[in-house]
């Protein structure tokens, strides 16, 4: 398990970029959040970009179209899901690439994403596969992407510590009586993936909606990337011992679907507020601030560019209001 070695109050992205040029979408990453950034993707230049076509790009058995949606036109193989390595080449991943070209000679940690197994293995289900079938392939088909997105990584920025997460929006559907996996499968998959990433980099879980997030965490992120809303405090309990046991938490203090104003004291005051009430329920004050990073809540392809990068500057303006009142709270309780 790598250590995390990142600055109290480090602000990050979650990925996806409104950029339809690479080179603008990367430097704005690489500026924007600096002590983290964030490698890009890019749906609006491609949709092949998006998340369920980088995850399902190159399987055996599937097309991607040009609208980003994949397409079951033969049999999915999860002994091989690729029919060999599966490789960060073609549309699918020209913001990655382009981004890990731009950390050649970075020295401080990196940001990477890849599309989780059970919301590839939904994706999947929806184009027309059998349900035992798409889980098995997705199963298989991450770990064998994140091994050569994390070793790609690794050869050509190899000074570069890698925090890499595992994108599943669709634990948000986790407890619903429709789902098509048994809760201990779904979390299975995720540990699996977990799993995968853990040779390489720091692990990160993502999930930018409300789930049972006392679930998420027994899957056994080093990081765990939530939004913060009204049901975070009810999950006190597990985020204690998360903290306890040294793990992170990236908090989704800016959001992504409605209006965010022009500075960041509104969102401060909420971030405080329930930082208080976790406080109130357990948590240790101290951990809460020297163990966060702070992200906007989800992607911000939907944005245009100059409303991402007022997301992010609001972002890292939370991020060094965080370290201030870390240190604040150090000497106040004579750490």
């Amino acid at each position: 398990m790598k250590a995390i070695n990142l600055r109290v109050g480090t602000a990050s992205a979650i990925g996806s970029m409104p950029h339809r040029q690479v080179d603008a979408a990367v430097a704005v990453a690489m500026a924007a959040c600096a002590d983290l950034p964030a490698a890009p993707s890019l749906p609006a230049r491609d949709p092949r970009e998006g998340m369920v076509a980088q995850g399902a790009w190159g399987l055996r058995g599937v097309d991607i179209g040009t609208d980003g949606a994949p397409c079951i036109v033969g049999d999915l193989d999860p002994a091989d899901p690729f029919g060999g390595e599966p490789t960060i080449e073609g549309p699918a991943f020209a913001g990655l690439r382009a981004f890990l070209e731009a950390s050649r000679h970075r020295t401080a940690a990196i940001k990477l994403q890849l599309t989780g197994p059970v919301t590839l293995g939904l994706a999947l289900i929806e184009a027309g596969a059998d349900p035992d079938l798409a889980f098995a392939t997705a199963r298989a088909a991450v770990a064998a992407r994140a091994r050569t997105m994390l070793s790609t990584a690794l050869r050509i920025a190899p000074l570069a510590p890698q925090v890499a997460f595992v994108d599943e929006p669709s634990l948000v559907a986790l407890s619903r009586p429709d789902f098509p996996l048994a809760t201990d499968d779904a979390l299975d998959l995720v540990s699996s993936a977990l799993a995968a990433v853990e040779p390489f980099a720091v692990t990160g879980l993502h999930c930018c909606g409300d789930t049972d997030w006392r679930l998420a965490l027994a899957t056994g992120p080093q990081i765990v990337s939530l939004p913060i809303g009204p049901t975070i405090s009810d999950h006190a309990g597990s985020l204690g011992v998360h903290l306890d046991r040294g793990g992170w938490v990236a908090w989704g203090a800016v959001p992504t679907s409605r209006p965010v104003g022009d500075s960041s004291d509104r969102l401060w005051r909420a971030l405080s507020d329930m930082w208080c009430d976790l406080v109130q329920r357990g948590c240790d004050a101290l951990r809460l601030r020297e163990q966060a990073l702070v992200t906007p809540e989800c992607g911000l392809a939907m944005h245009d560019p100059v409303q991402a990068e007022h997301i992010l500057a609001l972002t890292v303006d939370l991020a060094e209001r965080v370290r201030r009142q870390s240190f604040g709270v150090r000497l106040s309780v004579g750490a």
